[in-house]
């Protein structure tokens, strides 16, 4: 029988079964953590920078600065949390249901699921004999995961986890944000912008790299993307403290 040609399965002595790729997977599953603490990360220095900028352009008092960055910080990261529990809950129980349906297909229906699998690998270039007797012999191994990889996409042990996602989003937004807060409260009043500044456009230089590396997408374009993004937003947050500062003083 010619070499199955999707990367989780392999033609072994017997038969044909499902083995995961277990090195291709962890690579994988280790791009997307990299990515989704890069983004958590960037939307913190971003919103901070953002905030305690538009706090400068009002009033020089630190306890204010501090005040509002800290409150701005932990509202996001908390905001965060809860978005990113809520999205992948969603997303979890939609692969859920969509494993509990092709199970009860597989269950009740098992010679179409089986045609079904068939012409899925035939699509994927085999032979009609050999894509019959691949679908047959991963039937018999594991019918559920053999049409979730295949059909789905999905691998039945490893779905998503809203709560390390939520954790995950908590503790990365909270690092970006430490950047521009540190920068700004920690810096003498006549230098606090520029040095805040120059802090959040180093960071917005390095998570544009990293997220462009995730992604394999050009550097370039991201860091530039990235850190337009981010001076835009102090620079209206700043604009429009400072016309409030004046109005108010």
């Amino acid at each position: 029988m010619t070499e199955i040609l999707d990367s989780t399965h392999t033609e072994v002595s017997g038969g044909v079964r499902p083995v995961r790729n277990h090195d291709a997977v962890a690579h994988a599953g280790m791009l997307n953590r990299l990515r989704a603490a890069v983004l958590g990360a960037n939307d913190g220095i971003i919103s901070i920078a953002g905030l305690v900028m538009g706090v400068a352009g009002a009033t020089t008092d630190s306890f204010a600065l501090a005040a509002s960055g800290i409150a701005g910080l932990v509202a996001g990261a908390l905001s965060m949390a809860a978005g990113e529990y809520v999205s992948v809950s969603a997303q979890r129980d939609s692969e859920r249901a969509l494993l509990a349906k092709k199970a009860e297909q597989v269950r009740t229906r098992p010679q179409d699921e089986l045609n079904e699998l068939a012409r899925m690998l035939r699509d994927k270039g085999m032979s009609e004999a050999t894509a019959r007797e691949a679908a047959r012999e991963l039937t018999q191994h594991d019918a559920l995961a053999a049409h979730a990889e295949i059909e789905l996409r999905l691998d039945p042990g490893e779905l998503t986890s809203p709560t390390q996602a939520a954790v995950s989003s908590l503790f990365s937004f909270a690092l970006g944000a430490l950047i521009p807060l540190l920068a700004m409260v920690l810096t003498p009043p006549g230098a606090r912008v520029a040095v805040t500044v120059v802090a959040v456009v180093a960071a917005l230089f390095l998570t544009g790299l990293l997220s462009a590396r995730a992604g394999r997408a050009p550097a370039p374009r991201a860091i530039v993307r990235n850190i337009g993004g981010g001076l835009l937003a102090m620079g209206i947050t700043f604009a429009i403290g400072t016309v409030v500062g004046a109005q108010i003083g």
